[in-house]
């Protein structure tokens, strides 16, 4: 006889007990288990009334107590409607680190949709917020964990019914605010889409009976790094980790690495009672967690000896710049900060750069047709120049998809190629710049040096497109004042057209340099959000081929860089220029680790390629140079000072979490001590002194371990 259905009953049962023992409630049978009552925390978070001193409302500050804690969603782990779900029994309803169906249910019942969409991030969260799937209960779950340690708060985990909506982000987050934390003051909420989420979420929890905060309690919202780059720029300074007072140095991404797990879990669960998918899920975080409680005291070590390390080469750093600036100057710049810190929001933007946008290539051609840069410039010669650097582009485009064709080609792929010559014919290319009334063709033509034209082609063999011994229209070279010399042009009194060739080479190299940004974190988020996480090979497929399409972007904007810059380098510019526009490399054309290995070690020392910082008045070479290095050393100040701040604050977080870990260790023993005293049966007090001495040997070994490292408790 099939005897399933009961085995089944008899674990239920059976884990049940087992829970209810681990957490002391064979021993205190007159206790019921609470919300999250069988559910076990991170040890070295701060938590009044059990790992902090008496006194530490007078000890520490409210920086030093924040509650730092990350929230994100998984909609892999998802939820089949049960045929019959009243027949559903659930032992421990809340009382593990998912949420009570009952109450959850209830606050989604009064709540409303406000069915926002995202007008800044380019990521899931909110867009994916209308999805509905009718055969599914839940389309994923939301956890919140602690963002240093990476332990699930106990009920805290609530499912998704039509995706990512904030009114059960909400709820998880009012339910992990309230955990363990009485008179704490300050709170930080790393959410992808905090810049969203925050804007709303104080006055939906006034105009809500079901979400709860504790008292004076402030919120600072902020993003992981990692989905902080998807954001637009303004967001950048508000809502970084790296100007957020008392956070240490932490990426906001933690959680990412939790999920890993679920993925092997979630497909079984997917068909699963309630009940019995939250009793499995509730036994992960479980695991998870005493695996965090058991490497916490190496983990700590590691990163005190890190932050350590960090701080003094940071320090180093910010009193080596502040030594070779203006004292009037930085004590301005620490007013600047310390009032951005306090008041946050708006006041943060000091970190941007000030300044408009690199001029356009055809902003730079207005000016100049408008503005001539001297009284020599001849007529329409702005637009011969403009009308070359098309050609050059046109041409470019041609050889890049001749390169993607075989050496042998058919009858058909050749028409094509004919056309495509036709429309670049011989003529545009001559007449475009044959005979103009300023140049004498006779005088230059044999002083046309041009070689970067072939600069990405050294390993193509281009054969004639025509007659034998003419060249393809491809590869024939543009008559340039670049390519002809700064030397004959001067000879032949048109020294003007250097000046105006230079402007529209370095509004050239801005437009390409801009493109470059852009296509390069469109390539970052196609690899990170799409290909890394696809579903299928036809998923895979299909984003490999999008993301090809953007390499080839890059590339094409790359290689016009590369022309522009060349063509300024003959031009014989001036060293801040030639400085300015550095030569772009393979290396710095890959897809940032910053984006693919959010959680590697290094970040701090890592270095983003030159360009990412030609940003505002750095790109306008041509304007004051001494206010533009003014507001490079006060960037550069500014963001040195965080970094300092950043990792002294961690140095001094990871001592004292040493002390809580210690601490928390020894409240558990003394629990445990106290349930031995009050047992009445032997088993319940062998038992009892059993976990005494697990918990003892942890404090044992914390304090051995951090021992001349930890804060003192005073």
């Amino acid at each position: 006889q099939d005897r399933y259905r009961e085995l089944m009953r008899v674990s239920h049962q059976w884990r049940d007990l087992k829970h209810r023992k681990w957490f002391g409630f064979g021993h205190d049978s007159e206790q019921v288990p609470g919300q999250g009552g069988l559910a076990i925390f991170c040890p070295a978070c701060p938590q009044p009334g059990i790992n902090l001193p008496p006194d530490w409302r007078t000890q520490y500050s409210s920086d030093t107590v924040m509650r730092q804690y990350v929230v994100d969603g998984k909609f892999t782990a998802q939820h089949m409607k049960m045929n019959k779900p009243e027949l559903d029994v659930s032992l421990s309803d809340g009382k593990g680190y998912m949420v009570s169906e009952a109450p959850h249910q209830a606050h989604l019942q009064q709540s409303l949709d406000n069915r926002e969409r995202s007008t800044c991030s380019n990521h899931r969260a909110v867009n994916a917020a209308n999805i509905n799937k009718s055969n599914l209960q839940s389309t994923g779950i939301s956890a919140t964990a602690c963002a240093r340690h990476g332990c699930f708060v106990p009920h805290s985990v609530v499912d998704f019914q039509k995706g990512e909506r904030y009114m059960n982000m909400d709820y998880s987050i009012c339910n992990a605010l309230d955990y363990h934390s009485q008179s704490i003051q300050k709170a930080l909420v790393i959410y992808d889409v905090g810049c969203q989420w925050s804007i709303n979420f104080q006055s939906q929890v006034k105009s809500s009976s079901s979400l709860l905060l504790p008292p004076g309690l402030e919120i600072i919202p902020a993003v992981g790094k990692f989905h902080l780059a998807a954001h637009k720029l303004s967001c950048f300074p508000r809502y970084s980790l790296n100007f957020v007072k008392g956070a240490g140095h932490l990426d906001g991404e933690i959680l990412e690495t939790l999920w890993a797990p679920f993925n092997k879990i979630s497909p079984t669960a997917r068909s699963m009672t309630q009940a019995h998918r939250q009793e499995v899920y509730d036994d992960h975080m479980r695991d998870s967690n005493w695996k965090k409680i058991v490497g916490i005291v190496p983990s700590l070590l590691k990163k005190y000896k890190t932050s350590n390390k960090c701080f003094e080469e940071m320090n180093q750093a910010y009193k080596e710049l502040t030594a070779v600036l203006d004292p009037s100057k930085v004590t301005q710049w620490e007013s600047d900060a310390l009032e951005a810190e306090r008041e946050r929001g708006e006041a943060l933007d000091i970190y941007l750069l000030k300044g408009d946008k690199a001029p356009t290539m055809g902003e730079v051609q207005l000016k100049l047709m408008k503005n001539p840069p001297s009284s020599s410039a001849n007529l329409g010669s702005v637009a011969w120049l403009a009308e070359g650097i098309s050609i050059e582009d046109a041409q470019d485009q041609l050889r890049s998809e001749l390169r993607r064709l075989p050496s042998l080609m058919s009858t058909r792929q050749e028409v094509k190629v004919s056309e495509k010559r036709q429309r670049l014919s011989v003529d545009d290319v001559v007449t475009a710049q044959d005979d103009p009334a300023f140049l004498g063709q006779d005088d230059v033509e044999d002083e046309v040096e041009d070689e970067r034209e072939f600069w990405e082609d050294d390993d193509e063999d281009w054969e004639a497109a025509g007659e034998e011994g003419d060249l393809a229209v491809e590869v024939m070279s543009i008559w340039m004042p670049s390519s002809i010399g700064t030397t004959k042009l001067t000879e032949l009194g048109l020294h003007a057209l250097v000046k105006e060739e230079m402007e529209l080479r370095i509004g050239q190299a801005n437009d390409c340099l801009d493109q470059l940004q852009t296509d390069l974190g469109n390539k970052a988020m196609l690899y990170r959000q799409n290909f890394q996480n696809a579903g299928s090979t036809r998923e895979g497929t299909r984003t490999k081929k999008e993301i090809q399409k953007v390499v080839s972007q890059i590339n094409k904007h790359a290689r016009s860089y590369q022309r522009s810059r060349q063509a300024i380098l003959q031009l014989e510019p001036a060293d801040c220029i030639r400085e300015k526009y550095q030569e772009i490399l393979p290396q710095d054309l890959g897809v940032s680790k910053d984006v693919t290995e959010e959680n590697r070690f290094g970040q701090g020392t890592s270095k983003m390629a030159w360009f990412w910082m030609m940003d505002g008045e750095q790109g306008q070479l041509t304007s004051d140079s001494r206010g533009l290095v003014e507001e490079f050393y006060r960037i550069n100040w500014l963001k040195a000072r965080a970094r300092r701040d950043r990792w002294k604050e961690e140095l001094s977080l990871v001592r004292h979490e040493m002390l809580w870990s210690t601490l928390w260790f020894e409240s558990q023993k003394n629990r445990w001590e106290k349930r031995a005293e009050q047992s009445l049966e032997p088993g319940t007090e062998a038992y009892a002194n059993k976990q005494m001495g697990l918990w003892g040997d942890f404090a044992k070994k914390a304090r051995l371990m951090f021992q001349g490292k930890q804060i003192d408790c005073t």
